[in-house]
């Protein structure tokens, strides 16, 4: 099993290129399930959840080809994904597959929209929480499915069709609402999605099913209406720029001093981060080729942050950020509203002389003037890019286990950060 050495102590100089969202890409790549038509997807990134969810579709029958390096293609430029469902062989997903990725679930909406039947085995994933599949089910059946569990089984039927319908939850999932938007554009009628998620990735799945011919109005916002269509044709889209990605690099960059330019970064993705960033005393400016982080000197301000959906603060940066404050000038409070169970790399980042303390949903951090290097374990995957982030800034050596988490979320990890500078590499379980 691989590990990650990284020396820390040197300042990040120059330019990192952001990738295309995983969180983007992988209900882009269901949504294909929905048309007997080519979907080709250009800014897939290379990541370990991508070639997963491609055999997961293989296994419906979905046939896929990659484009080919072009000459003078940058090794992190990312993928062009042709998929064709034009004959689905199998609307069962089976445990073996989705138990290792919790999104592959998700093939559930599009399966009974288009086929009228589908049986899914309950998902596996990051364990961070239990993060039900209720509200999933309540909007599939809100649309006339029919949805029973057995052995472990999503079993869900619609022999006549989904039927249009208001769909109200509770409260904000963007499973839910990706579940939600993917059934209701081949159902009968108009529906309504109330409460909806708001993040860039729900809209970035919304503008490619418009592009393959579905009607849906209210984009960006808590309400969605949708016109179900009697089928969808193929389309070409764009994966939008990774916000996670780019947030992750930027603490880094604030983390370590230096000046770094996130090459393709899109700052309205993920502001309520860059604001927050400023506050801790870094610069950061909007420039045409992304979004540049400077902190030259000065010292880093402890802020308090709560996670929220968007456009809130991400809870998928909060171990990144939670990081950043281990070297603060004094206490922050990081609270965490999404998942349970998310403060797993507390003990972790304590393995390099952090100060942390938790208080039922919140972690209290004092800031310390120095970290010292430490062999650590990833345990998630946003928790192991943090102990990635306290590594580049601490004292000496520092050696991060099982980092395959890693490798389902970040592309070319160390080479982009090694190009700017940081002494990191990776490392065979014989090397």
């Amino acid at each position: 099993m691989d590990r990650i050495r990284i020396l820390g102590g040197t300042q990040l100089q120059g330019t990192i290129p952001i990738s295309g969202a995983k969180n983007a890409a992988l209900p882009l790549m269901i949504a294909s399930l929905l048309t007997p038509e080519t979907l080709t997807l250009e800014n897939v990134p290379r990541l370990a959840d991508v070639r997963q969810l491609l055999r997961i579709l293989t296994n419906h029958g979905v046939d896929h080809a990659i484009d080919g390096k072009r000459p003078g293609d940058s090794p992190i430029a990312g993928q062009t994904l042709h998929l064709s469902a034009k004959h689905i062989v199998d609307t069962t997903a089976p445990y073996e597959l989705v138990s290792r990725m919790r999104a592959s679930f998700w093939v559930l909406a599009p399966l009974i929209a288009r086929m009228g039947e589908a049986k899914v085995s309950l998902p596996g994933g990051c364990a961070i929480g239990t993060r039900p599949v209720d509200l999933l089910l309540m909007a599939l059946e809100r649309l006339g499915a029919s949805i029973d569990i057995e052995g472990g089984y999503v079993i869900a039927k619609a022999p006549q069709g989904l039927k249009g319908a208001e769909i109200v939850f509770p409260k904000v999932t963007v499973g839910g609402t990706h579940t939600a938007l993917m059934a209701a554009v081949l159902a009968k009628g108009h529906s309504h999605i109330r409460n909806a998620a708001r993040e860039p990735e729900v809209t970035d799945l919304a503008q490619c099913l418009i592009a393959m011919g579905a009607k849906i109005e209210g984009l960006g916002t808590s309400d969605l209406y949708v016109e179900g269509v009697a089928g969808l044709h193929g389309a070409r889209y764009e994966v939008l720029p990774d916000r996670i990605e780019a947030g992750t690099y930027a603490f880094a960059a604030a983390m370590t001093g230096g000046d770094v330019l996130l090459e393709r970064a899109r700052p309205e993705l993920l502001q309520s981060a860059l604001d927050v960033l400023q506050l801790t005393g870094a610069k950061v400016t909007a420039t045409p080729q992304g979004v540049r982080i400077v902190r030259n000197g000065g010292g880093i301000q402890p802020v308090d942050i709560t996670t929220a959906p968007f456009p809130g603060f991400p809870t998928d940066l909060q171990a990144q950020f939670m990081a950043l404050m281990t070297k603060a000038e004094g206490a922050s409070r990081i609270t965490e509203t999404i998942f349970e169970n998310r403060f797993m790399h507390v003990a972790e980042l304590s393995r390099f002389g952090a100060h942390i303390r938790l208080e039922n949903d919140s972690a209290i951090v004092e800031g310390m003037p120095k970290l010292k290097g430490a062999p650590v374990m990833a345990t998630d995957l946003r928790a192991s890019v943090s102990l990635v982030i306290a590594a580049l800034a601490a004292e000496g050596e520092s050696m991060i286990h099982r980092v395959y988490h890693l490798d389902r979320g970040f592309e070319q990890l160390e080479q982009k950060l090694g190009a700017c500078g940081a002494q990191i590499e990776r490392l065979s379980e014989a090397g």
